[in-house]
């Protein structure tokens, strides 16, 4: 008897998975387990924040895995952490699905040894995020969050540290750290200001960026020029903190920084150093080394830097949208269509795993 497990989370339920499941793969497993891994919301966010900087290997098994995995072939959900004990405790895996961009809470390496194939969704909150991206420098630029901040406290603020110095967009450069799915929408998305848009991205082609009307630049080029620098590449262990002291005394003194991507990008400390030296104009900044932002943070002591709660890619959309996404691509594999999720693609030359499919399939 086939069994898949869906686990989800306090963002996204486990019964957001049963429903896309049952939509697109409910013919390919007579038991579906259902269940959340953490379904306090503070807490899923320090755990999934802890899982994305040390890996999955932090957390224990899920009790879930533990009691009904030894014979589950199938493991989908958001942040569930998918470590080498878990592998171990579910020896039938087939099919990882993570309804995420993100690989972070995912073993994949080991996946790959053990003849299991893995799916994540790129660009499921793209929009979502590129939307934001591009609120945050107009509110960062404009002022927008502390002028609400002074009328909500009884002020009528009417001049900023960057008072003489608020610029429009239009004529101005912005650099993008990064042109994945987000990074293009971004640039799509800043078309209608009529800007210039340089693009860092060593894995992406410059033919490919200039489709987009953008040009492919180093990155200390981009820093010098930017009037706005947004970053938008994914976190490894060679880009962590690739934009660090360094790199930020390059930047205009009239210019502003972004990251609604990782906060493992950027050098905090410097970060924080360079905003309160005046060196540049702001900042604004949806994701940090530790969340909730501790209280002794330099970010809360100063006065040119916009601050979310890492909410930049939380819409109803790609929140609800994402399971079925995820679903979908299985089900195209596993109907001999043309899936677009399989982050390793090499197990399909593993000899258990075909063999298993074709056993599935028969």
């Amino acid at each position: 008897m086939k069994k898949a497990i869906l686990l989800g989370d306090a963002m996204i339920p486990g019964e957001g998975f049963e429903k896309a499941w049952k939509k697109h793969l409910n013919k390919y497993a007579e038991s579906v387990i259902v269940n959340d891994w953490e379904s306090d919301w503070g807490q899923l966010q320090y755990r999934r924040l802890e899982v994305e900087k040390h890996g999955p290997e932090i957390e224990e098994v899920d009790e879930t895995i533990k009691n009904e995995g030894p014979d589950a072939e199938f493991l989908m959900g958001l942040f569930v952490p998918i470590s080498k004990n878990v592998m171990e405790t579910m020896p039938n895996l087939r099919i990882v699905g993570v309804s995420r961009a993100g690989l972070e809470n995912v073993n994949v390496e080991e996946a790959t040894k053990r003849g299991i194939l893995v799916f994540n969704v790129k660009g499921r909150n793209a929009h979502a995020v590129s939307d934001f991206t591009i609120g945050m420098m107009l509110s960062e630029n404009r002022n927008i969050a502390r002028a609400h901040h002074s009328i909500k406290n009884g002020e009528w603020r009417k001049t900023f540290v960057n008072t003489d110095s608020i610029i429009e967009m239009h004529d101005k450069t912005i650099g993008l750290v990064g042109f994945g799915h987000i990074g293009a929408l971004v640039a799509k998305k800043l078309s209608g200001f009529d800007v210039r848009v340089i693009v860092y991205d060593p894995y992406t082609e410059a033919e490919d960026i200039e489709k987009h009307g953008c040009e492919k630049v180093e990155l200390d080029y981009l820093m010098q020029n930017s009037d706005i620098v947004s970053l938008h590449a994914r976190l490894s262990d060679e880009n962590h903190h690739m934009i660090g002291e360094n790199q930020l005394k390059m930047m205009k003194p009239t210019a502003y920084f972004i990251n609604t991507a990782r906060a493992g990008l950027v050098d905090q400390d410097a970060l924080g150093k360079i905003l309160k030296e005046g060196k540049i104009m702001g900042a604004a900044l949806d994701v940090f080394e530790t969340e909730p932002i501790p209280e002794n943070s330099i970010f809360l002591e100063l006065d040119n830097v916009t601050l979310t709660t890492h909410i930049a890619g939380t819409t109803a959309e790609a929140l609800t949208n994402s399971p079925y996404m995820l679903m979908e691509d299985v089900q195209a594999f596993l109907e001999d269509g043309d899936p677009k999720f399989i982050v390793n693609p090499e197990v399909l030359e593993n000899s258990e795993f075909k063999n298993w499919l074709e056993d599935l399939k028969n």
